[in-house]
């Protein structure tokens, strides 16, 4: 007879452990994977470098025409003349501003990004605050420069107080990029890259376009709420301590304070709609 096989019992099951280190996602993370994607991707260069462009060309264009023609500005600061390059550059802030969300709804990649990192909340917030940071250090440098130049190109120009200083580089940097973060925001509610640069396109110009063809006395009093409160109307009262229309209506920093009220209003709706609905 043959002997019965030796009975063997089991290996003790052992658990496996990575070695990678393990821990909790947090926001730090969502910021590294926001800062990757932003400048990885040609939107960024080419919005960013065709504002600066417009900036430094158009400001500095204008400061050179106002040395020429040899008027004195009287009480006026050369500083306002960054307005005619900040107006035209805002379009390029709200082109990125859009693209940072809704390119992703249409490539499909807001799929990946919100299963990399499930809390939707998180995602908007380190997008929100990457992109702020980027367009804020971006213009600020280069309204800065803009501003030394034209002070030392202008002549008959009143000396620019500290506070006008401020206004015309930080308060301009800031200025752009919360109108950037409104335009984040619009294209996270309407998840269309075309569609909600359009909309900002139209918030952008179609107030003032339209207050210009209000030749009933009877629409007189919305046409000067229009022409107060139209974002370019905004951007000239950021220069200056006195409203630009009339004796009513913001300036200094009021028009910083409006549109930040503004933009926050809009990335509270997104925040809204962003966790309450599928993708």
């Amino acid at each position: 007879m043959t002997a019965p096989a030796p009975h063997h019992a089991p290996a003790p099951y052992k658990t496996y452990v990575s070695p990678i280190p393990v821990r909790r996602a947090h926001l730090g993370d969502a910021l590294t994977s926001e800062w990757t994607k932003i400048r990885s991707v040609r939107s960024t260069l080419w919005t960013l470098g065709v504002m600066v462009l417009l900036m430094l060309t158009i400001g500095l264009g204008v400061a050179a025409v106002a040395t020429n023609s040899g008027e004195s500005m009287g009480e006026e600061s050369a500083l306002t003349f960054g307005f005619f390059g900040m107006l035209p550059a805002s379009i390029c802030v709200i082109t990125l501003g859009v693209l940072t969300i809704a390119s992703e709804y249409g490539t499909g990649m807001i799929r990946t990004t919100l299963t990399a990192c499930p809390s939707r909340a998180r995602v908007l917030t380190a997008k929100a605050i990457v992109f702020f940071l980027l367009v804020f250090t971006v213009t600020t440098v280069v309204a800065t420069l803009v501003a030394v130049v034209q002070v030392a190109l202008v002549d008959g120009a009143a000396e620019p107080t500290g506070s006008e200083w401020l206004r015309a580089t930080v308060g301009a940097g800031a200025y752009l990029a919360v109108l950037g973060l409104l335009s984040l925001a619009l294209g996270t509610l309407i998840r269309h890259s075309a569609g909600a640069i359009t909309v900002m396109i139209g918030l952008l110009l179609l107030p003032l376009v339209a207050a210009l063809f209000m030749f009933s006395e009877t629409l007189r009093s919305v046409q000067e709420f229009l022409f107060t409160y139209a974002i370019p109307s905004q951007m000239i009262a950021l220069y200056g301590d006195t409203p630009p229309f009339g004796d009513s209506g913001p300036a200094g920093w009021e028009p910083l304070l409006i549109m930040t009220a503004v933009a926050g209003a809009a990335l509270a709706g997104a925040y809204a709609v962003l966790n309450s609905r599928d993708v």
